[in-house]
């Protein structure tokens, strides 16, 4: 893919999720695996404003031009594209549920049979480390493992993909799983009722295919 198409896909997914209302201003970022590094968006810069020059790459080694200034959260987006080469693109929100799950520090469990849409029975919360550092990126990778999709605690959402659109995509599924996990909750009683493993692993193998195309 030529990378200019590649850096605007980035800047429409940065403008997809305020579309989408799960995220608010500039608080999410979003990012594409290139061979050297990643392309990430750029910090605090209104996404209506952005062009596919203020796009950043940051190197593997984790550089960059000097001239321009890449999201704070660099260190996730680029440390989970080195640890997973299946995951081509990362997109980081702080939708309202799945952020209320994670200031809870609770995983999503299976309250419904698309959470297999991120790889598993359930979406771990990681352990809380400061935001835009390297140990924020240790844990997210660890909460990744077998996954597509992951909370930061007390803080947000990482949703992964093959590509921008699927990242973008599974990102509004974890906030709808997290909407129903919080309201099932609400209603008393036992609790949720929760799919067992076994389904969720059924589910998975039917998904394959399934869901926004590369």
């Amino acid at each position: 893919m030529d990378e200019t198409e590649l850096r605007q896909q980035v800047i429409d997914a940065c403008l997809g999720m305020n579309r989408l209302g799960i995220n608010q201003g500039t608080s999410g970022n979003v990012s594409a695996a290139v061979a050297d590094g990643i392309l990430i968006s750029p910090s605090a810069t209104p996404y209506e404003s952005l062009r596919p020059a203020d796009i950043v790459h940051v190197r593997a080694d984790g550089s960059w031009d000097p001239a321009q200034l890449p999201s704070v959260e660099w260190h996730f987006h680029l440390g989970i594209s080195q640890a997973r080469p299946d995951i081509k693109a990362i997109v980081h929100t702080h939708s309202m549920y799945a952020s209320i799950c994670s200031i809870r520090r609770e995983a999503i469990p299976a309250v419904h049979y698309m959470i297999a849409a991120a790889g598993g029975p359930d979406i771990r919360c990681s352990d809380y480390h400061t935001y835009g550092t390297p140990e924020l990126a240790e844990t997210a990778i660890k909460a990744l493992e077998g996954r597509m999709a992951c909370l930061l605690a007390n803080h947000g959402v990482i949703a992964a993909g093959t590509s921008v659109a699927k990242a973008l995509w599974l990102a509004k599924e974890v906030e709808v799983l997290a909407q129903q996990y919080v309201f099932s909750q609400l209603l008393g009683g036992a609790g949720p009722v929760l799919l067992d493993d076994a389904e969720i692993e059924r589910v998975r193998e039917k998904m394959k295919g399934y869901g926004i195309k590369d």
